[in-house]
């Protein structure tokens, strides 16, 4: 058989990368003849068509040899071979002098900048924000705090993760947008090495947050994290109040101890599953506790009012026009909705809602009360509810435990998990622990609970049930599995979605449905209603540790607003306070409130309920302002069921 002939041009292709791999030394040579090649041939026609060239051929030769050494600055000496070869000589040793200068400089400025862009130079900054870890709260909390400096200049807030600096950047600039006046700092290292955390001169913030990873463990790493901070500020005086999140309470204390007296620790199910709980039970408060977390609109403060010392606290709620009294601070335990009777001490603080902190002015409004308008009926009293839970992951027990808290006689919640999800005895243990809890205060027969094995991306799985019936549908998502991305599990809960959204096409209902999502990104792609409500946890917790980061007295105002025992956010039907159809200022829905011991600090109103971006709520309207009030209209409340 006849051997195929290469072509030459292969050949010599493979002839010339041969060449080259043998190093250096083959591409300086290659390098040489080329410019030899130019530069020899034109330095000859400039000699040979100089009307002055010389007219000898030796000559004219000596004049293209000083051409191409001025060109290639190889001396281009003439005369003798001796003359010729010390000028070539020297030539070489310039330029290999100048090239190994020039090779320094640039390995020298490469490595500073390749380091600059690793994150490895230490942050210079006073009284700036330190964000220490990654995971999808870090978005929330370093927008939050881009929102919170709009009004400050020389603003930082810096952040430490175990990844590429570069990454990190891009990340942020693509969620997060412009950060205004803010600047915006990323450092690369590990979160757990005393020595990496000097990177971001935590010393010198004003407040640290630990944020726990997307990760299994991730409540171990937060502790570490805490004990390495501690370390890198050992000797420091004052130290910044650090803020950070666990996902389990068994981890809490260590996290706490870690963290140090002046520390807040939040435990994420925990909260989570209160804010799926008050969801389930009135349709619309998920929007009200956004509103009131983040900075865009009005947020929780804390401010020092000496003119209202003695005045009793039914007094203060209309004290002013355009800021909401919900409580008082007293030796730094907040009270709040107090009696109407209980008198502002001289040294409480007022817990206030405004715009901002320098907002809140005296501005008495009783005048705008009009008692006419207020009802006179009691609130009608909450009956029995039903409740499906679908899914089943390791926050469904703290679920369970806050829906036995406010359970009313005759309550039942049926749970629909395939058989590896949840078992009977998990059911039975959520029941014991949820009956026998020592806060729990409807006793051990408020709440039945049922398990129903099925899966519930399946359409005949959810046809067997009786939807319709329920009060309320909560649907929460598995946990993700070890090597699954975060955001996994929203897939599933997608799917179940799109089954219950079918189901409301069919019969032409609409279910009241609570969706736990992780990725805040899906909640564009959930086919639910306007307006529904949608928990995202790392987004609710990313909102807290951002306001507690401005003031952590106001750690225990959340704690107290979303405990299952304690004064929170209520939604009430207009109803309860004002007499249907009526048009009145808002200082009278506040003086029905304080009729009912309540704090009413907005509204939801029910011609806007599926308009973006609010969906009808208000927060903190000016109490002069006048508006019509119906009768499928609800109240914003600070009170207990």
């Amino acid at each position: 058989m006849a051997q195929r002939r290469t072509p030459f041009g292969d050949r010599a292709r493979y002839w010339f990368d041969s060449t080259l791999a043998r190093g250096a030394a083959a591409l300086v040579g290659w390098m040489a003849l080329l410019s030899l090649a130019v530069v020899v041939p034109a330095s000859a026609v400039m000699v040979w068509t100089d009307p002055d060239a010389p007219p000898s051929l030796a000559e004219r030769l000596a004049e293209v040899w000083r051409l191409t050494g001025e060109t290639l600055r190889l001396g281009g000496a003439t005369g003798t071979p001796l003359r010729a070869m010390m000028s070539v000589l020297l030539a070489l040793v310039t330029l290999l002098y100048v090239s190994t200068l020039v090779g320094l400089i640039t390995t020298a400025l490469t490595e500073r900048i390749t380091s600059l862009r690793r994150g490895r130079s230490t942050v210079l900054e006073q009284g700036h924000a330190v964000v220490l870890g990654w995971s999808e709260q870090v978005f929330t909390v370093v927008s939050e705090l881009v929102a919170a400096n709009v009004n400050q200049r020389g603003a930082a807030v810096v952040v430490l993760a175990d990844r590429d600096k570069t990454v990190m950047e891009e990340s942020l600039g693509t969620k997060v947008g412009s950060c205004g006046g803010t600047r915006l700092i990323c450092r690369s290292g590990p979160t757990t090495d005393p020595a990496v955390l000097p990177l971001t001169s935590p010393a010198t913030a004003g407040v640290v947050l630990v944020l726990p990873p997307d990760e299994p463990h991730a409540d171990a790493e937060v502790v570490k994290t805490l004990l390495a901070l501690r370390a890198a500020l050992a000797g420091a005086e004052p130290r910044p109040p650090v803020v950070a999140a666990v996902r389990d309470d068994r981890y809490r204390l260590a996290a706490c101890l870690a963290a140090g007296p002046d520390g807040v620790v939040l435990e994420s199910d925990t909260v989570t599953a209160r804010l799926i709980v008050q969801a389930a039970r009135r349709p619309g408060i998920s929007l009200v506790h956004h509103e009131l977390l983040d900075f865009a609109g009005d947020e929780f403060y804390l401010i020092s009012e000496p003119a209202l010392t003695g005045r009793p606290f039914g007094e203060v709620l209309l004290s002013y026009s355009t800021t909401s009294v919900v409580g008082l601070m007293r030796g730094g335990t907040p009270l709040l909705n107090p009696p109407p009777t209980t008198p502002v001490a001289p040294d409480d603080l007022l817990v206030v809602i405004t715009g901002d902190d320098d907002t809140a002015r005296l501005d008495d409004c009783a005048e705008s009360v009009e008692k006419a308008a207020v009802a006179s009926r009691p609130p009608t009293p909450a009956p029995a509810e039903r409740i499906l839970l679908l899914g089943w992951n390791r926050r469904a027990p703290l679920v369970v435990d806050q829906l036995h808290r406010r359970a009313r006689p005759g309550s039942a919640v049926d749970v629909v998990a395939e058989p590896g999800e949840a078992t009977i005895r998990e059911i039975s243990e959520a029941e014991a622990d949820s009956g026998n809890g020592e806060n729990g205060r409807n006793g051990g027969n408020s709440l039945s609970l049922a398990l129903h094995h099925g899966d519930i991306t399946r359409p005949e799985t959810l046809r067997r049930l009786d939807v319709h019936s329920y009060d309320s549908v909560i649907v929460l998502g598995r946990d993700p599995a070890p090597g699954q991305p975060p955001d996994d599990p929203d897939n599933r809960t997608l799917v179940t979605l799109l089954l219950l959204r079918q189901l409301e096409e069919a019969t032409g209902r609409e279910l009241p449905v609570v969706t736990e999502l992780i990725d805040d990104r899906n909640r564009a792609l959930a086919p639910i209603g306007p307006g529904a409500d949608v928990i995202i946890s790392g987004k609710l917790i990313g909102l807290l540790m951002s306001q507690i980061s401005q003031n952590r007295h106001l750690a225990a105002v959340f704690e107290e607003l979303f405990s299952a025992e304690g004064a929170g956010v209520r939604l009430r039907p207009a109803t309860d306070y004002l007499l249907p159809g009526s048009t009145t200022s808002f200082a009278t829905v506040v003086a029905a409130a304080r009729r009912h011991g309540e704090c009413a600090i907005g509204y939801r109103g029910h011609a806007d309920a599926s308009t973006r971006p609010h969906y009808g709520v208000r927060i903190n309207p000016p109490k002069r302002e006048r508006r019509r009030w119906t009768a499928e209209d609800e109240v914003v409340v600070i009170g207990t069921d």
